[in-house]
């Protein structure tokens, strides 16, 4: 009898509260409409892929043999050569205008140092304002050279009658799960688990310090409602919500980045139902803690954005940070929905070897369950 009474309370508030999202039609736009097209938007401009690198050529040496060296950029998607330039003036005036990345420059006796058996040098000016991205650049200069000088090895030991030559040792590599290597085969999951975590904890947020705003609460705390009931009452129609965010934002994925869905559907939006209660719960508990509208959406901002983006491993490698920072992260959910999405996504594995995910999330869901029913106080201020 007391289970049915408390469904049955559970379903009015569930209900007052989806009443309360039909009157504000810009939060139900936010909650329904903004996390695809967010994934839509920051799949499009989060994009690690290095290519078309604008590159200008100082060829002092003007030979067939520089020629022949500086024609093997000119057939490739990672290097665009924009320029040609005159003196070193020039190469640092088209770097600080922005019109080059890098300068590649040939010195006066490149063809005859290499005529006479000496190494012939190459000089590669490169903007370092950007360090990854110039980085990426050199190593892709490094990588044509390189295959230009067994080329050039090959040809010379060929002269000498020596044919049939075979490296000691050949690297075969072959990548697993993402054989493209594009960017947006991880930066997309990331990025549907960083918006729903930031809008399901947004728009509950509201949800507390809108009734006590309003003026609302007094009437819902002289009902016989018990604390968890009104908690899981708000959870329900967001926690729905959530549930079609989490729909269209795979299928954005999928249909307009391509993004390979490999694992199971079904245990995805199962771990995505647990992360949603968790991340949702935490805007009530702030909601519950601030009971100001404005303030409850700056706090959930401050909370959810900037530890989700830094401190997930979206972005920066976990390992890479500090060991005290490397503990914290130990608290950000987003940090276990984002392996699980890439795993599940990309390697197709199964909840098996998921459970440390899994385990985490459950513990983090039922904290803040607990602590925003204890944080709620079904009784008029004094």
């Amino acid at each position: 009898m007391n289970l049915k009474r408390s469904l049955v309370r559970i379903f009015v508030i569930a209900e007052k509260e989806w009443i309360q999202i039909r009157r504000d039609a810009r939060s139900l736009i936010l909650a329904l409409v903004m996390p695809a097209f967010l994934v839509v938007l920051f799949g499009y401009a989060l994009n690690m892929d290095v290519k078309n690198v604008k590159v200008g050529i100082y060829d002092q040496d003007r030979t067939a043999f520089s020629r022949d060296y500086l024609e093997r950029f000119s057939h490739t998607g990672y290097i665009r050569i924009v320029r040609y330039l005159g003196s070193y003036r020039e190469i640092d005036r088209a770097i600080d205008h922005d019109d080059i990345v890098m300068a590649i420059v040939l010195p006066v006796n490149f063809s005859k140092r290499y005529s006479s058996g000496k190494p012939a040098e190459v000089q590669v000016l490169v903007d370092g304002a950007d360090s990854t991205s110039a980085t990426i650049a050199v190593g892709y200069i490094k990588a044509i050279t390189y295959q230009f000088n067994r080329e050039l090895q090959k040809q010379e030991l060929a002269r000498q009658g020596i044919t049939g030559v075979r490296l000691p040792i050949a690297v075969k590599s072959r990548v697993w799960y993402n054989a493209e290597l594009q960017s947006k085969n991880f930066i997309v999951p990331g990025v549907i688990v960083m918006i729903i975590a930031i809008i399901s904890a947004l728009i509950t947020s509201l949800t507390m310090s809108r009734e006590w705003e309003r003026g609302t609460m007094e009437t819902l705390i002289t009902t016989p409602v018990r604390g968890f009931e009104v908690i899981t009452g708000k959870l329900v129609p967001y926690f729905l919500i959530g549930i079609f965010d989490v729909i269209t934002t795979l299928c954005a994925g999928y249909f307009i980045f391509g993004v390979p869905m490999r694992g199971s559907y079904i245990e995805l939006c199962l771990i995505a139902s647990l992360f949603l209660v968790g991340t949702s719960g935490l805007g009530i508990l702030i909601s519950s803690a601030t009971r100001v509208q404005v303030l409850s959406v700056q706090v959930a901002i401050i909370i959810t954005y900037l530890p989700s983006f830094i401190l997930s491993g979206f972005i920066f490698p976990i390992k890479n940070m500090p060991v005290i920072i490397q503990g914290i992260t130990y608290i950000i959910p987003a940090r276990y929905m984002i392996t699980v999405m890439k795993d599940l996504a990309l390697k197709g594995v199964g909840h098996s070897l998921l459970m440390t995910q899994i385990l985490f999330l459950s513990i983090f869901t039922v904290l803040v369950i607990l602590l925003s029913i204890k944080k709620f106080r079904v009784q008029l201020p004094e």
